[in-house]
């Protein structure tokens, strides 16, 4: 049987990219390791402080995945997905393991941490009444499901939806919410975790999804915990039976953090699945919104999951006409039931437009709810972290590679359908750490030092300060000039010196078995003296730039395309591995709340389903994209005037 992987590294390619890869682990001049970032932001207001300066800051990038469920959640298993955390978590580590369909299947480059992000609800019960746990075979209607799910075949997945359609209604069989069974359940999947666990070469996160799914809206949040288990076992997670109010998931934080000593931090994801609910400006009951809110989620919730498998949220052709490269995979079709969207719901339900909202509400409460940083990661229901196109296992178990998956029906609901071919190959998540732990690893996620990707892992740093130069953009060492001169993306700048604009040290080498680089951009947000957003992407810096310049509308033609498609195919021979510059805001007004981040972008290359039909010689129908252009988004870094 064959094994799916990504393909090896060629020695030139990855030769060709060790310059950089140093560039991203040299070690800083000085350390003086104790500074509080907190207090040295405060610092930074002061102009020509930078609060990295000296420290030991983050020299390696550490490659992960915050949302992967496995056989323990409600809808995988019922979707015939049989492997556990353990097998999830061996995956991950580089280990071999035989999928739900029976493929073996295994990463060509491990990853460095994971979170396994369960179901809180009901979570691992499934397997208990197909195990026929002798608790639940007391109450009939258990005990049915169970003697369904035994016989396998259509009876048997019919009864798995019938649990998850029972439970998703509310009505729980009273057995299934004994405090006794959903401890043991809690318990043994942290004990799991917490085997797989070896600081220094792969962390495994503690963590869970609370799915609040208010007739369809996708409000869910990723849970992740910066404890081991003796702290995380001292609370059994939230669910949905208890609440469907955001808020009353940030209450149970703060509980379980004044209980345990503890720390934890929620991460919300498919704004896109919301029908126009995750940004929008009042509160889930539909109050104004008031500072109190807006500080709680600023707290709680650091992060967004910008891009994964159900859609890529950056923003929207709707919202953003005049970027080019804002339709990408693109769900928008309606919520997790397909309830069409109405007018005005687009404009709260992506990446930028929040940022953008987020500036609104600062000014109004000295408060940025939406100050978060940006992650990919992939919502596969597989126990598989697969991201990239040549190796993706797909949604669900039901989605797993074969001849026949991109004619899969994903959602059907009075004749609007998403198929299986409009899933999304994404994303990874990479952080800039001082070491693989989860305390490390989880303080960078707080402080917002992250970036998402649609897969490939490409190398980012973005700082921002006052006082870059373009020499600046000819070191080997950008880092060592970056935590120098200014702060990293997630950062903050204040109040700038006058007659100076913010100038951004930005810096992307291509994964070492990936496409070279088309451009990077710099996306900037702001908010006018009247009280309105806007929005411009500038071009910063691109390759094949000695023959390659902007028309005289000042657009960037396109890097071309080496793609073939029946081969599944590409050339580097377009593009550039590596692009850094210096670049300074050149409508800069010191007055204005302002954000940047950066979006990377690759050369076109071949689309999961291009591979899926070389690999099963078919012929996909028309509609079916076959290209893709992947690309990275940074953590912003937000400009704040008078402080």
């Amino acid at each position: 049987m064959k094994t799916y992987s990504v393909r090896l590294a060629l020695a030139g390619v990855l030769a060709g990219a060790l310059a950089f890869s140093a560039v991203a682990q040299q070690k800083p001049v000085g350390d003086i390791g104790t500074v509080d970032l907190k207090e040295g932001e405060k610092l930074f207001k002061k102009p020509g402080f930078s609060p990295y300066a000296g420290r030991n800051y983050p020299t390696v990038v550490y490659w992960g995945d915050t949302h992967l469920h496995t056989s323990m959640s409600l809808d995988a298993r019922a979707g015939g997905n049989t492997l556990g955390p353990e097998e999830a978590l061996r995956f991950a580590r580089g280990g071999e393991v035989v999928a739900a369909t029976g493929e073996p299947a295994r990463l060509s480059r491990p990853l460095d941490w994971l979170v396994v992000a369960d179901h809180s609800d009901a979570m691992g019960t499934m397997n208990e009444i197909a195990k026929g746990n002798p608790q639940l075979m007391t109450d009939p209607t258990v005990k049915q499901w169970h003697d369904a799910i035994a016989q396998g075949g259509e009876v048997g997945m019919q009864a798995a939806y019938d649990v998850v359609e029972t439970l998703s209604a509310g009505k729980i069989p009273p057995v299934m919410l004994d405090p006794r069974l959903t401890r043991s359940l809690w318990e043994r999947q942290t004990a799991i975790i917490e085997k797989y666990n070896e600081p220094g070469r792969f962390t495994a996160f503690i963590g869970y999804e609370w799915t609040s799914n208010n007739t369809g809206n996708n409000l869910h949040r990723n849970v992740i915990y910066r404890d081991g288990k003796a702290k995380a076992d001292q609370a059994v997670p939230f669910t949905t039976a208890e609440s469907e109010n955001p808020e009353d998931l940030w209450k149970w934080m703060q509980a379980y953090e004044e209980k345990s000593g503890g720390s934890v931090l929620a991460i919300p994801h498919n704004g896109n699945l919301s029908n126009g609910l995750m940004f929008k400006l009042e509160t889930f009951k539909g109050t104004p919104l008031t500072k109190e809110w807006a500080t709680a989620r600023a707290n709680w919730e650091p992060l967004y999951e910008t891009t994964q498998i159900k859609g890529d949220g950056e923003s929207h052709p709707s919202l953003s006409p005049s970027d080019e490269f804002a339709a990408y995979e693109t769900w928008d079709k309606g919520n997790l039931m397909l309830l069409p969207k109405k007018p005005g719901m687009l404009q709260y339900e992506y990446t930028r437009e929040a940022l953008k909202n987020g500036l609104k509400i600062e000014q109004q409460f000295g408060v940025n709810p939406f100050k978060f940083g940006l992650v990919g990661s992939t919502d596969s229901h597989t126990s598989l972290s697969t991201a990239e196109e040549e190796n993706f296992f797909g949604k669900h178990s039901g989605v797993e590679p074969n001849p026949h998956r991109y004619e899969h029906v994903v959602m059907d609901f009075q004749g609007r359908k998403l198929m299986s071919w409009e899933m999304a190959a994404s994303g990874y998540a990479g952080v800039w750490s001082t070491e693989n732990t989860r305390e490390a690893l989880w303080d960078a996620m707080k402080r917002r030092e992250v970036y998402a990707t649609t897969g490939p892992r490409m190398i980012v740093r973005f700082f921002g300060g006052f006082d870059f130069v373009a020499k600046d953009a000819t070191s080997r060492l950008p880092a060592e000039i970056g935590y120098a001169k200014g702060v990293p993306m997630g950062g903050d700048l204040h109040r700038a010196p006058a007659g100076k604009a913010p100038t951004f040290l930005v810096a992307a080498l291509k994964d070492p078995i990936g496409a070279n680089l088309d451009r990077l951009q710099v996306v900037k947000g702001w908010l006018d003296a009247k009280g309105d957003t806007h929005e411009k992407v500038y071009d910063v810096a691109w390759g094949d730039a000695a023959t390659r310049r902007p028309g005289p509308d000042g657009k960037l033609p396109p890097v071309g395309n080496t793609v073939d498609v029946k081969d599944a195919s590409w050339t580097n021979t377009i593009g550039d591995p590596e692009l850094i510059t210096v670049w300074k805001d050149p409508d800069f007004d010191p007055s204005l709340r302002a954000f940047y981040y950066v979006r990377v972008l690759e050369i076109p290359t071949p689309r999961w389903t291009a591979y899926e039909a070389k690999r099963f010689g078919i012929t996909m129908p028309k509609e079916v994209p076959m290209v893709t252009q992947e690309r990275a988004y940074t953590s912003p870094i937000w400009y704040t005037p008078g402080q």
